[in-house]
């Protein structure tokens, strides 16, 4: 993919010499992987530029000339920005890298819920002038620190949502569980659906969705085990499910069989993002450090 510079409500680059056999439409639906609807209103509002004229579907470039696409217009935030400061970890013109605290909820599930992370970052955005819509790429529990991935317009959260379609979005988790694990490593492949007899817990169950989570010991302890999770899918409550259904829940997670004796809450951070750009190809790998309340639960068991 190319790599696009912001300025203003346009994304701007250069034709390639393999772009100059391409009419154009066919270029950015085919190639680039823009949603046939954007591209179809891109041409009717005539706001695809070659070489600085507005031009139709059906035309072609040349290798060098510049193409700009006003894909960054102003919209509402879909939420009330909030003042409260927000820990970027990476920021560019597409992509929006943030640390989430535990014990915040993500996205508002309820009318009543006036500050989640979404708000956060509606709040950073007005800051910094950008009026983009807050498109959460991923989710974590509120009671899980860590990184979360946000697209700054519409196509990067097109691009973005492929990625972790195609598991191109590598995430990595630590995770504190209860007991002492023998093997080193090991791939859980268990099928993860609704509880019928609980309103929010997940079970594994053979009519569920396909969910599989890989794990590695990291230190062992007397009564628990510190290991790092790496999923393939994204399943509600999937390491918290997995790890309980091997015989050991999370440490604070008591929705899974874990006690709160030694943590107040779910010991799970998500700990590394890591993809390839999708504006330019680059590899983006960012790490969130480990929470205060974790470190202390870490020297604690030591």
């Amino acid at each position: 993919m190319h790599a696009m510079k912001k300025e203003g409500e346009w994304l701007v680059t250069h034709l390639r010499a393999a772009d100059e056999a391409i009419p154009v439409g066919n270029l950015l639906r085919d190639e680039w992987k823009l949603p046939r609807k954007q591209v179809h209103l891109l041409f009717q509002y005539k706001d695809v530029m070659l070489g600085g004229e507005p031009v139709p579907q059906h035309a072609k470039g040349r290798e060098g000339q510049e193409i700009r696409l006003r894909m960054c217009q102003p919209e509402p935030f879909g939420l009330d920005p909030a003042s409260r400061p927000l820990d970027v970890l990476y920021e560019d013109d597409h992509l929006l890298i943030v640390n989430k605290p535990a014990g915040l909820l993500l996205h508002p599930t309820e009318p009543h819920h006036h500050l989640t992370l979404d708000h956060l970052v509606a709040g950073h955005f007005f800051r910094t002038g950008l009026q983009a819509k807050v498109r959460h790429v991923h989710r974590l529990d509120q009671d899980t620190s860590g990184v979360v991935l946000y697209a700054k317009h519409a196509w990067a959260s097109a691009l973005l949502d492929e990625l972790l379609r195609e598991r191109k979005i590598k995430r990595t988790y630590f995770a504190f569980v209860h007991g002492k694990m023998t093997k080193e490593s090991g791939k859980i492949n268990e099928p993860i659906g609704k509880d019928r007899n609980h309103p929010t817990r997940r079970r594994v169950t053979p009519n569920g969705d396909s969910a599989v989570t890989h794990y590695h010991v990291r230190e062992r302890y007397r009564m628990a085990t510190q290991v790092e999770c790496r999923l393939e899918t994204g399943r509600t409550h999937q390491i918290r499910v997995h790890l309980g259904h091997i015989g050991h829940p999370l440490l604070g997670d008591e929705l899974y069989g874990g006690k709160k004796d030694l943590i107040a809450r779910q010991a799970l951070h998500g700990a590394i993002l890591r993809f390839e750009h999708p504006f330019g190809g680059q590899m983006v790998e960012v790490r969130s450090p480990m929470p205060a309340e974790l470190q202390a639960l870490e020297k604690s068991l030591r």
